[in-house]
């Protein structure tokens, strides 16, 4: 019951951080840092991540940024198919 707690926590937290960094950008304030968006995904929140990077249009082409979230995504699904194999 605490790890899909945490999960979902994980999740909500990224999506808010892109639509904050998306509205910062915006406004010409200071950005949270790439590296803040990735830990977030690489905590679980990928599908937030995702999520936010195509509700709020941000970050969508931006390199290398986008080849390391698919990169933690592909090492996440690795990892739950290879736990569940054993």
């Amino acid at each position: 019951m605490l790890i899909p707690a945490a999960l979902l926590l994980a999740n909500l937290i990224a999506f808010i951080l892109f639509g904050l960094d998306k509205r910062r950008a915006r406004m010409g304030l200071r950005r949270l840092s790439e590296r803040s968006l990735l830990l977030w995904a690489l905590v679980g929140g990928t599908p937030g991540a995702f999520l936010g990077r195509h509700v709020f249009r941000h970050k969508t082409r931006k390199q290398p940024f986008s080849t390391l979230l698919w990169l933690i995504a592909a090492a996440q699904a690795t990892s739950i198919t290879l736990w569940r194999l054993l």
